[in-house]
């Protein structure tokens, strides 16, 4: 797809396009090809962006929610209507499969439309305090305010989706939002600033500014953005953290999520196929794409063959063919490291069943057994198309091995009993269970977010504007209850 256009493509500050100070030039994953020219904004422009967040920070706050609700299905609708055109960007950008991309257009037109439901229904609880006797004739309001102006940097993975999940939370609530899209994957960010500039939403109540990720920390310490959401890797998110600590910071960093296939599951075959399909969607360049996969010994014989049958059907190719299934990763860099994780467990003892190479920035969809546990393609996030299988004995092993990480975002577990599906709501040390299904399962409404190394917070609309949001009481006097 051509994409080069003869003018740098803009930047939204305070909602109005402008050039930048310089140019940051995104290249094609698959084959390196230039695919466009962005405007990187300068200091001034960073700051009138920041000012301008600040300035209409009541005004949107006060906006009626119709107005909000309004902006938010216009947003959904264009996005509908641009659908094919904005999942051949996304693939342009980040690589991913066509089909990938234009499923992630079609849950960010959900994310939008959600977000309008929530903002015309997000309203105050009521409460009698006349339940003590000091309370008689009290009534207790409690309202939801937006906590401030919102700073939301995105990673490159999901480059139109979890932007969403930033944008439409926020929003929602009438919070202004300052966007940092990832420096490889810009253009579908921009895309959302140039439909948002659309609607009806108060100047300066967003700004898209496609900065390098050495100049966010500046974003990220400055006061007026009492609100920061950050998705992306673990280390970078925490040292944010770490450097605004009186600030609200929502972290969704990684995971090496596990699936659990389990003795009673009556089909492994089926397991085996969901678990081959998504350790490899997105090339494994997903927050909660299998990595580990524990099965019962069991029904390890008729698995492990299932499986590996399954990841060799994996297609490997031209992102914008609709029969391939793997593309590229991000970059050779992350290839290589892909690659290096892999031999690395081979040369500690693991078994490699397929895969382990590399062509460019693809790597075969890869399938390893016996992993000890302290290598990084068990212990760590390798966000690449490999999966790590470990073979236990029982329910008991099988979750104890899931809680044995540094990680703890979802797992999946294949099974059909109840009470083994309540013990492991229980026992799991993850933000989200998934019962029947791989942990790679997400419904955008639903509250999202990890624990331990995964971060702290919750996504998903409606967890989301809780979480951007505190409450305000009122409480009024001698009221006839």
């Amino acid at each position: 797809m051509d994409m080069i256009t003869p003018e740098p493509r803009p930047a939204w500050i305070a909602g109005r396009p402008e050039a930048g100070a310089t140019t940051l030039v995104v290249h094609h994953p698959y084959d390196g090809s230039e695919v466009a020219t962005v405007a990187v904004p300068g200091p001034e422009q960073v700051e009138r962006a920041v000012a301008a967040a600040v300035s209409v920070a009541r005004e949107l706050r006060a906006t009626p929610a119709h107005v909000r609700a309004g902006a938010l299905e216009h947003v959904s609708r264009v996005l509908a209507a641009r659908a094919e055109e904005i999942a051949e960007v996304i693939t342009a950008e980040n690589g991913k499969p066509l089909k990938w991309a234009e499923a992630e257009v079609n849950r960010a037109v959900s994310v939008f439309r959600i977000a309008a439901e929530e903002a015309r229904r997000f309203t105050g609880d009521v409460q009698r305090l006349d339940t003590d006797p000091a309370g008689e004739a009290r009534l207790a309001l409690t309202r939801r305010v937006p906590r401030g102006p919102v700073l939301g940097i995105a990673p490159f993975n999901f480059p139109l989706n979890l932007v969403a999940h930033k944008v439409a939370p926020s929003l929602a609530i009438g919070a202004p939002i300052i966007v940092k899209p990832a420096p490889r994957t810009p253009l579908s960010s921009l895309i959302l600033g140039e439909i948002l500039a659309e609607t009806d939403l108060p100047e300066g109540s967003f700004s898209v500014l496609p900065l390098g990720n050495d100049e966010t920390k500046a974003l990220v310490t400055d006061p007026r953005l009492p609100v920061v959401s950050f998705t992306g890797s673990g280390p970078v998110g925490w040292s944010l953290k770490d450097a605004a600590p009186r600030k609200h910071v929502v972290l969704e960093l990684g995971g090496n999520a596990a699936a659990v296939v389990l003795r009673d599951w009556p089909d492994p075959e089926g397991a085996a196929h969901r678990i081959a399909t998504f350790g490899n969607y997105q090339a494994g360049q997903s927050c909660i794409a299998v990595q580990r996969v524990i099965v019962d010994a069991a029904v390890a014989d008729e698995f492990v063959p299932a499986l590996l049958e399954a990841v060799e059907s994996q297609r490997m190719g031209d992102p914008y063919d609709r029969n391939t299934d793997v593309g590229p990763v991000v970059d050779e860099a992350a290839a290589e490291r892909i690659v290096a994780w892999v031999a690395e467990a081979v040369d500690a003892g693991a078994k490699l069943l397929t895969g382990g190479t590399r062509d460019g920035a693809t790597v075969a969809p890869t399938l390893l057994t016996d992993v000890p546990a302290d290598t990084k393609a068990w212990a760590e996030e390798i966000f690449g198309p490999v999966l790590a299988v470990s073979v236990v004995d029982g329910v008991d092993e099988a979750f104890r091995s899931v809680n044995e990480s540094a990680y703890g975002l979802q797992a999946g577990v294949f099974t059909t009993d109840v009470q083994l599906a309540f013990h492991a709501s229980a026992e799991l040390e993850v933000g989200g269970v998934i019962i029947g299904d791989v942990p790679s399962y997400r419904a955008d409404q639903m509250p999202y977010g990890g624990v331990k190394g995964s971060g702290v917070g919750r996504e998903g609309v409606l967890a989301a504007m809780h979480d951007l949001t505190e409450e305000r009481v009122t409480v009024f006097t001698g009221i006839d209850l």
